[in-house]
């Protein structure tokens, strides 16, 4: 583990770090410098990257002094730095916060906002921006919902409440419904369960049923209401794989409106907000794993019904 980091947050995100490595006895000195080891090591963001860094004193020792290009190398080093990141459209809509107290922060989130800073969305994600607008460093998920989807989310305040809420979800703790917008086939009856043996393959876009496994995908299907034959579908999740909801509903011949994956990959902009998939996490039930309190909480946000979808 590396020391304390020597430079602060930004955008509440903790500082990068990188070490040289230990002395080797047969090349103790195997790079001039420190600037040259750092080109070798952080290679893949480009030398412009690099130089630039360089050039603005960007990366620093433990006792936060910077360090220069020409410093000689030093085995056994942790040097520190912040990453630069990609100017990211703002996603146009609000994280509503439905409940907090000491240990959790519950949100409503909307459609295109990432749980978690990652790839090409890190200033868009609900930690980032919470951390910042509630001012805790220290927030962070207890699970997670895909940037599409939006709804109930909850975080823990501080590191230390982190793992008995995330048990909670990793022991199958918390009853979880969903609600999604999807076309009506009058053949399909309903309530039905559904179950498949679900695998998201590295590299693919799209998740897949295997036939002839075991099933490790389950999720219960209610149809609660129909406009103009769209349905509003009440799911319930018993195991939590990989695009699960989305793939249980396109199986079945209707797939959740605005979905760019199932039934088919479409090209769509990462930046383009204009058609939100229509699966919303609705509501959280749980007891809570400190004082044993049942707790239920429940999104606030609507589901976007087709324009010329009436009631039925």
């Amino acid at each position: 583990m590396p020391p304390r980091s020597p430079l602060p947050r930004r955008h509440g995100l903790a500082a990068a770090w990188v070490r040289t490595p230990d002395r080797d006895p047969a090349d103790p000195h195997p790079w001039p410098s420190m600037g040259a080891w750092l080109r070798h090591k952080l290679a893949p963001a480009g030398p412009a990257v690099i130089e630039d860094m360089l050039a603005r004193r960007a990366f620093v020792y433990a006792d936060g002094s910077p360090l220069h290009h020409a410093d000689p190398y030093t085995p056994h080093t942790f040097v520190w730095f912040h990453r630069d990141l990609r100017a990211e459209p703002v996603v146009p809509f609000e994280v509503a916060v439905l409940y907090r107290d000491e240990r959790i922060v519950v949100v409503d989130k909307p459609p295109f906002l990432s749980t978690i800073p990652r790839g090409r969305h890190v200033l868009q994600s609900v930690v980032v921006r919470l951390r910042d607008a509630l001012d805790l460093p220290e927030l962070a998920p207890a699970h997670r919902l895909d940037r599409l989807t939006s709804g109930v989310l909850m975080l823990t305040t501080q590191q230390r409440w982190r793992a008995p809420y995330q048990q909670l979800f990793e022991h199958r703790l918390v009853r979880k419904t969903y609600r999604a917008l999807a076309p009506v086939r009058p053949d399909l009856e309903f309530p039905r369960e559904v179950r498949n043996h679900l695998v998201k393959r590295r590299g693919s876009l799209q998740a897949e049923s295997v036939p002839g496994l075991p099933p490790n995908a389950r999720t219960t299907i209610e149809l609660v209401e129909v406009r103009d034959g769209t349905g509003c579908y009440r799911l319930t999740p018993h195991t939590g794989k990989t695009h699960q909801l989305r793939i249980h509903l396109h199986e079945l011949g209707i797939p959740i409106l605005g979905d760019p994956l199932y039934p088919v990959v479409r090209d769509v902009s990462i930046d383009d907000f204009s058609e939100p998939l229509q699966l919303l996490a609705d509501t959280l039930t749980f007891h809570d794993p400190v004082d044993g309190q049942l707790r239920r909480f429940a999104s606030e946000r609507a589901l976007d019904w087709p324009a010329a979808a009436g009631r039925q």
